[in-house]
Parts: structure tokens; C-alpha cells; sequence
């Protein structure tokens, strides 16, 4: 054999050794990478159990329902109206609220004091029905929480007073202050002889939770537009673009004659 052919098989026998030693690189590399993906496959999965796990204890805002436990003298259907005023007045004004509602302030500022006139003169009655849809259209929990403080301070005798401490505090549409306890028990100090250790108790426990959910139900089935809806003895007022405190004042005084 030539030394030409035998240096031609030399070379061919390297390139073969070569060409083996890549495919063992290749191989041993892909090997790598596929136990690499599923170590991080598996790592993956146990992050996301870990997060599930982790996230299984926290409150997501809602609550597990409890007994559904009126307010103290609640009212009407399901006893899901707080009455203010006498029973013998001529007139009843129904009113569908949620306390984080910017129309309801709007409403209460401007008809609060003729409001309260007509119920201490005994003309007036009035069926508050507490709603929460502001929470569902906002997220949170403080249309609920405030309606559940509210129903405590009822238990007090001391509704009316903390219902406008809550309008005269109202915060920011898109603000969900009134989710904070303590926020809600703030505020109840600046109604004479509401903050005792019973309302704290109620407003904590979420005394009334359930009956507020039972009460936002109710109004989501009523058919209503929206909050605030105000029924004067059966008629739509707050749609009466006419409506002003002094008309309703006059309807209220007539019907009383």
C-alpha cells in the first residue's frame, strides 16, 4: 500500500473519531438539557403548589357566611328595613343606599336636613335598605363593612347619627377606607355614647354580615337602577328631575293634612 492511501485512511479514521467525539458532545448536551427542563418543570410545579398553599389561609375579602341576624327593630319584608320615625306618620319614604355611593351623599347633603325635619315632626317615616354594589363594582369590602357598622349602631340606637357621621365621611369612590375596622370604629367616636365595647364586638364580628348580603339581594332583585333609589310612598322621586327638598317637603306636609 502507497504511503498515500495509508495517509488517506489515517485521515478518514480521525475524522470519523472526530465526527463520533461531537456526536457524544451533542448527545451528552441534550441529555443535560433534558434533565435540565424538567428540574425546572418540577421546581415550577412546586412553586406553584407552594403559592397555592401559601395563599390557602388568606382572606380573598370574602367571608364564610354566618346566621343571618337583623339589626335590632329592622323592618318590613325579611326584616330588612332600619325605620326611622314614627310608625304613625302619613308618609313612608323608602331609600335604597350604599354607603361608598357618591349619588347617595349627594342625596343625603341635600336632603338630610329636610329629612330629619319631617321625622321629628312626626310627618315622615323612613325605611333605610343598605345595599352593597359599589363592592362589586369596585372591589372591597367597605360598602359591606359600613352597612354592617351601621346595622351595629342601630343595635345602639344610634343609626341616624352614625349614618351621617358615614356620609360626612364618605371617602373616594375608588378609596375602599370604610374596609378598615378600625377606620369604621374612628368614626363611631364622633356619635355621643356609640363607642362601647358592644358596637366594637359587633363591628368586628361582622354581627350583621349576612343580614347585609340578604339585604343587597334584595335590591340587585328589585329591579332598581341604582343607588340611591328613593320611594315616596311608592313613587320614584329621585328620577323626578323636578325633586327638590322643598317639593318632597310639600308632598310630605300634604298627604299629612
Amino acid at each position: 500500500m502507497s504511503e498515500k492511501n495509508r495517509e488517506g485512511k489515517r485521515t478518514a479514521r480521525q475524522k470519523l473519531a472526530a465526527e463520533r467525539e461531537k456526536q457524544k458532545s451533542r448527545d451528552k448536551r441534550r441529555r443535560a438539557l433534558i434533565v435540565g427542563a424538567s428540574v425546572v418543570c418540577v421546581l415550577g410545579l412546586a412553586a406553584v403548589i407552594g403559592v397555592v398553599a401559601a395563599n390557602a389561609g388568606k382572606d380573598d375579602g370574602s367571608e364564610e357566611a354566618g346566621p343571618v341576624v337583623a339589626p335590632s327593630g329592622a323592618q318590613g319584608k325579611d326584616g330588612l328595613a332600619i325605620p326611622v320615625g314614627k310608625e304613625s306618620a302619613k308618609s313612608t319614604l323608602v331609600i335604597w343606599e350604599d354607603f361608598r355611593c357618591p349619588a347617595c351623599k349627594g342625596f343625603e347633603l341635600a336632603y338630610r336636613d329636610t329629612i330629619h325635619e319631617l321625622t321629628d315632626a312626626g310627618k315622615l317615616k323612613v325605611e333605610y335598605h343598605l345595599a352593597t354594589i359599589i363592592d362589586g363594582n369596585m372591589g372591597g369590602t367597605g360598602s359591606r363593612k359600613a352597612a354592617n357598622a351601621a346595622a351595629c349602631a342601630q343595635d345602639a340606637g344610634k343609626f341616624t347619627a352614625y349614618h351621617d357621621v358615614l356620609y360626612d365621611n364618605q371617602p373616594p369612590e375608588s378609596d375602599d377606607a370604610f374596609a378598615d375596622e378600625d377606620k369604621l370604629l374612628e368614626l363611631a367616636r364622633k356619635v355621643d355614647g356609640l363607642d362601647t365595647a358592644p358596637f366594637q364586638e359587633c363591628v368586628k364580628d361582622g354581627k350583621h354580615n349576612s343580614w347585609v348580603e340578604k339585604s343587597n339581594k334584595a335590591f340587585l332583585g328589585g329591579g332598581f337602577s341604582g343607588t340611591p333609589t328613593v320611594l315616596l310612598d311608592g313613587k320614584n322621586v329621585y328620577k323626578d328631575q323636578s325633586m327638590t327638598p322643598a317639593k318632597l317637603k310639600k308632598m310630605v306636609e300634604d298627604a299629612n293634612k
